[in-house]
């Protein structure tokens, strides 16, 4: 692997694919749940139907196509190999924006805001976009040997960027990529024009602060989620290789973990495909399950869950923030973000804003960036 941008085409061989669905066609089924919600888990009725149309509906060689029709590369940063879009729009002038995903997301997510971010109607709202594959995600490598930390992917994000010669740019992340961003933040040298996150961190500051009735019913929602939701990111942060065995043998077992995780943490009325498309869902599965990187991906959680400073960051900052994802106060996030240009509580959306409102993320990407150089 050269430190020379590689350009990169996705090509899966047939018989992955062929293996996929004659994976489906065996599975072995659970019992049915014993409750007529989502509270046990993914209802098996749902799953068995949502897995028949991956076996038998689900087109990957249409989500291929839309990956090879931008500009793919892998380059070797710190050790590791990294794959990127790297889309430059064709409006000059335009300013470079770095995106970073999150589990269970993959670079899939963002497919639907390159193109208006990169190739608006008025130049003034057009970027050029870089989106890396976080390490052990899709088709970058996984790492070898533990270390591979957020604070350690967002030192490999800021050498990205520097190779591809842009001195200065803005980013933009959510769920990892929310705390990479903000990490990329504590550590500026006068790189970043700005940053913009949907899933602000911070601690409680030392000093008594007032919270408003949001703040509280914010802090209210983090306990019960870590109460009722946070399974995952405890068995993920302490044995995700036991956890690895099963998902990377299971499409179907796969498809669970990751789909719960979109029901949960998306804003609908109880039907999760009325706000992501049945088959933008299955592009993360499908990218996660081709690549096997269920348990790399899963990795990053053991490296770094709970393990961050939190420092300062005194970079211009905008806060998104979406009704179905985690809201810490915005008092507490503002002795952390000592530079906060803006704080948005919007009334709808949840955890993945460029899948469940992307026309509202880019609007907010070019309203808050359009004034900063």
């Amino acid at each position: 692997m050269s430190t020379a941008p590689t350009p990169f085409r996705v090509d899966v061989p047939e018989r992955d694919l062929d293996d996929l669905r004659e994976r489906l066609a065996r599975t072995r089924w659970p019992d049915e749940e014993t409750v007529d919600d989502w509270s046990q888990g993914v209802p098996l009725a749902y799953l068995r139907e949502l897995a028949a149309h991956w076996q038998d509906g689900y087109d990957w060689r249409a989500t291929e196509a839309r990956l090879n029709a931008l500009p793919q590369f892998r380059t070797e940063i710190d050790g590791l190999g990294i794959h990127y879009l790297h889309v430059r729009s064709r409006h000059e002038g335009a300013r470079p924006l770095l995106l970073s995903h999150g589990w269970p997301g993959n670079v899939t997510e963002f497919l639907d805001v390159i193109g208006p971010l990169t190739d608006p109607e008025d130049p003034a709202d057009a970027f050029h976009v870089v989106c890396p594959s976080l390490p052990g995600f899709g088709f970058s490598d996984a790492p070898r040997s533990p270390g591979w930390t957020v604070e350690r992917t967002a030192a490999a994000w800021a050498e990205l960027m520097r190779r591809l010669g842009y001195d200065r740019y803005a980013a933009h992340g959510t769920d990892w990529g929310s705390f990479l961003t903000a990490i990329l933040g504590e550590k500026d040298t006068g790189q970043l024009t700005g940053i913009h996150i949907s899933m602000p961190f911070a601690r409680p500051p030392q000093e008594q602060v007032e919270l408003d009735a949001r703040d509280l019913a914010g802090l209210a929602a983090l306990k019960e989620f870590q109460a009722n939701e946070g399974a995952y990111s405890v068995l993920q942060a302490t044995r995700p290789q036991t956890l690895g065995y099963g998902l990377s043998d299971s499409p179907a077992g796969q498809l669970a973990w990751m789909v719960e995780k979109y029901w949960a943490w998306s804003d609908h009325d109880g039907d999760v495909e009325k706000v992501i498309p049945r088959d933008r869902l299955l592009d993360a599965v499908t990218l996660t399950w081709l690549t096997g990187t269920a348990t790399s991906s899963a990795r990053i959680y053991w490296e770094s869950h709970n393990k961050m400073a939190l420092g300062p960051v005194g970079v211009p900052t905008a806060c998104s923030l979406f009704p179905k994802d985690g809201r810490m106060p915005r008092a507490w996030c503002e002795h952390r973000f000592t530079d906060l240009r803006r704080w948005t509580d919007h009334e709808r959306g949840g955890h993945f804003p460029a899948l469940e409102q992307p026309g509202l993320l880019v609007g907010e990407l070019r309203s808050f960036l359009a004034p900063l150089t």
